[in-house]
């Protein structure tokens, strides 16, 4: 989390003096309607019909995408091998398999080995904005659109991005986002998809929450059978929390860019090799990434004095190596849940190795970042540019 204040404080006060927690109420007894207003002012900033806030971060909110999608057993779907494991595991969680494939220098999904990988099961791709930066969007959904295949953009870590002059998240079928307390804006915890299709919308609507019905104003708002899902209902301290985070997002982004770009600016003339970036503009600028010749030159210039960057080869779960429970298939809480188990998913794509995406393994060991903060001085800025002048000369 980057900026909160006296102003998330109020709106809190505000939903505590009403008395009214729960995102259902009705108005005309005070409650607020905190989660449905920013539902709206949302899917209006992302530039879609619909958006949901859930419980349960961008975990819950991507198995959520992909069930609205009818993602389930038989299928396959293409995920990177540079995300957080959740992205891998939700699909998992609605009963598919996930197929691993490689990222290119942008640090996202690689479109030429997600067309290699596709098959007849392969039903969806999720594409992930890492670090904040975009994902060859018109590649992507170029190949998609022309295999019959689903698009969930997971944009847990570059909310309020864009790419080519449209929000991250608009641009597949299914848009997906994290507000916990890592991401650009946040709540503490929470998840949100987005999409046109009102199907879509009505399956994730039941699935997050199948007793809305008896809670909910207008309980008739879905036209599709009332089926047993989970409960991940939002609550109107978040939806508080984030409508004034919200509010922020702009200027964050505004200065995590132009942080970024003063970075580039400085550090271009040494000759060192940015991440290629698929949109520039619509980079949300969370970082600075450097690509080298090799490991041993990365980790040279990441540990010297004052420059205080990191591979991200070591974030852990972020790197598809280190999926031991999908690497080995440990999925569920019983073997008769298991979807590596399922009769329906026998012949899929289940086999994995640590070593089945090397390009991935290569860029991901030669690639250093810098996290910026949107609230650095020009001091501090200055003072780091100049750390990486030194350890780059």
């Amino acid at each position: 989390m980057y900026r909160i204040g006296k102003e998330e404080l109020e709106e809190i006060r505000k939903v505590f003096e009403s008395k009214q927690l729960s995102r259902y109420g009705d108005p005309k007894e005070g409650h607020l309607q905190e989660v449905v207003t920013f539902e709206r002012e949302w899917a209006e900033k992302i530039g879609t019909k619909y958006a949901l806030l859930m419980a349960g971060g961008g975990t819950s909110a991507l198995a959520s995408g992909l069930i609205g999608l009818g993602i389930g057993p038989g299928d396959e779907v293409i995920v990177p091998g540079y995300t957080f494991i959740a992205t891998a595991s939700a699909v998992l969680n609605a009963g598919a398999i996930p197929v691993i494939a490689e990222i290119d220098e942008t640090l996202t999904l690689d479109p030429v080995d997600f067309e290699r990988k596709i098959t007849p099961n392969t039903k969806a791709v999720i594409p992930v904005h890492m670090q904040g930066l975009p994902a060859n969007m018109t590649r992507i959904i170029e190949i998609a659109q022309k295999y019959n295949i689903k698009v969930i953009e997971d944009a847990c870590q570059a909310v309020g991005g864009s790419y080519k002059g449209n929000r991250l998240g608009s641009l597949g079928d299914v848009g997906v986002f994290s507000f916990n307390y890592y991401k650009i804006i946040s709540c503490g915890e929470g998840g949100c998809i987005v999409t046109n299709d009102r199907l879509v919308y009505e399956r994730v609507l039941v699935y997050h929450d199948s007793g809305f019905v008896f809670l909910s104003p207008s309980p008739k708002e879905v036209n599709i059978p009332i089926f047993i899902g989970l409960q991940l209902r939002a609550n109107e301290i978040m939806g508080a929390i984030l409508r004034v985070q919200l509010r922020r997002l702009d200027s964050i982004l505004s200065d995590l860019r132009r942080i970024k770009k003063v970075f580039i600016e400085e550090l271009k003339l040494t000759g060192v090799k940015f991440v290629p970036v698929n949109d520039p503009e619509g980079d949300c600028g969370v970082v600075v990434g450097f690509q080298f010749e090799s490991e041993k030159d990365a980790r040279e210039f990441a540990q010297r004095e004052g420059v205080k960057g990191w591979l991200p080869i070591d974030t852990g779960k972020h790197v598809y190596s280190n999926w031991e429970p999908i690497l080995e298939h440990r999925v569920g809480h019983h073997p008769r849940m298991n979807p590596f188990e399922f009769p329906e998913n026998k012949g899929l794509r289940i086999n994995y190795s640590k070593d089945m995406c090397p390009r991935t393994l290569d860029i991901l060991s030669r690639t250093v970042f810098i996290t910026i903060n949107p609230d650095w001085t020009d001091e501090e800025i200055e003072k780091r540019i100049r750390a990486c002048k030194e350890a780059l000369r």
